[in-house]
């Protein structure tokens, strides 16, 4: 099959749908990205997969995405694919209203997080519900990252029978590395003895990176490893101000690195993982520093709680909060042996619920089941 995998921008494809056009590549199907262009475009391209580039915008904006929509139509005419699988809110709407008006056999989406369920104005709120249930009605195979999400894609009628699969990461890559430890600490002028905090996502404000460096100054004993940058499609206010608070009251205990693509070794360096989210799909990162035997200190959201179990693999706090989040921190970097506790725990529960084989194998399966049967109902007149 001719699959096109689309998604809304660079980061998207690479961070988190590439596995799974190498694992679809691998069973023999010729399969295409999809995405905004920027810098990153360029590592799937180096492994050998075509990507396409759309003019997406994560915004309302209409003219926007006017644009993408019609981009969208030329792209999937030309291309005449037997499936299209879709990613992301409003990439995925328009990707499949797209797909549909284009005769596409097979129509699937992933959801990673619905808009209805973050912070923004009643009114957009209710345009995302409405906007997701019509696009329900067009999708063969609906997939969501969460079990929570299945839910509500049940309850909420949007379709009748969505399959949460979760998210994966390699245990092979993600594992504890005493060699790498040392090293990077080294390179970082960190001692083997300081208690390392490691928060790695980008930086914009729901991430809670003004409640985390805010928790920081209660946490004296511990360094801050911040790993990430704001993409330039990001939007919302900037958190320049609260960084620069943070550097005078941090001082040397506040690391920032900016984008790595050497987040195994990181983690492996850190004692303790941290994602203080105001909402969140699935976090790829909690399932990361869980594989490299970390405790995870994050919010009590959608997401992480399906991943963290308070008190055994990490510890939970209220959202948009400084006190519990500091306490949680705190009690974490006074206490080694319960690090270690949690740590191996969490592994544990990582490679039982996580492991990104068994992940894209069963999302596979699902891809391909659903283009068989909806197959049998098709003409192949659209390749044509």
């Amino acid at each position: 099959m001719k699959i096109l995998e689309i998604t809304n921008v660079d980061f998207s494809l690479t961070h988190f749908v590439l596995p799974l056009m190498r694992a679809l590549r691998a069973q023999g199907h010729e399969v295409v990205g999809v995405c905004a262009n920027g810098p990153l475009v360029a590592q799937t391209r180096a492994e050998g997969f075509r990507v396409e580039t759309v003019p997406f915008v994560r915004s309302y904006a209409p003219l926007g995405q006017a644009k993408a929509f019609w981009a969208l139509l030329r792209l999937i005419k030309r291309e005449k694919p037997d499936m299209v699988h879709a990613h992301m809110p409003i990439s995925g709407i328009l990707a499949r209203i797209a797909a549909k008006l284009c005769g596409v056999p097979c129509i699937a989406y992933t959801c990673h997080g619905f808009l209805f369920n973050q912070p923004s104005s009643k009114a957009r709120q209710r345009l995302s519900l409405i906007l997701e249930k019509l696009c329900g009605h067009l999708t063969n195979l609906y997939l969501t990252v969460s079990q929570e999400e299945a839910e509500d894609a049940r309850r909420l009628h949007i379709h009748p029978h969505p399959v949460a699969i979760g998210n994966g990461r390699s245990s092979t890559l993600f594992k504890p590395d005493a060699a790498t430890r040392a090293r990077i600490r080294a390179e970082l002028d960190t001692e083997e003895t300081t208690p390392v905090i490691i928060a790695v996502s980008r930086l914009v404000r729901h991430k809670g990176y003004p409640e985390l460096l805010a928790a920081m100054e209660s946490v004296p004993q511990a360094e801050l490893w911040i790993i990430g940058e704001r993409l330039p499609s990001d939007h919302g206010s900037s958190l320049d101000a609260c960084f620069h608070k943070a550097r005078a009251a941090l001082g040397s205990r506040l690391k920032c690195l900016g984008y790595r693509s050497d987040i195994p070794a990181l983690l492996a360096a850190a004692d303790i993982f941290t994602l203080p989210s105001h909402f969140e799909g699935l976090p790829m990162s909690i399932i990361e520093a869980m594989l490299t035997e970390l405790p995870v200190v994050s919010t009590e959201i959608r997401g992480p709680r399906e991943q963290v179990v308070h008190n055994q693999t990490g510890l939970l706090v209220p959202a948009n909060t400084v006190a519990p989040l500091a306490a949680a921190l705190r009690t974490l970097t006074l206490n080694p042996a319960l690090r270690r506790r949690m740590g191996a725990a969490g592994r544990k529960r990582a490679l039982e619920l996580f492991e990104e084989e068994n992940v894209l194998n069963k999302t596979v399966r699902l891809l391909l089941g659903q283009a068989q049967k909806t197959n049998r109902v098709h003409s192949p007149a659209h390749r044509s």
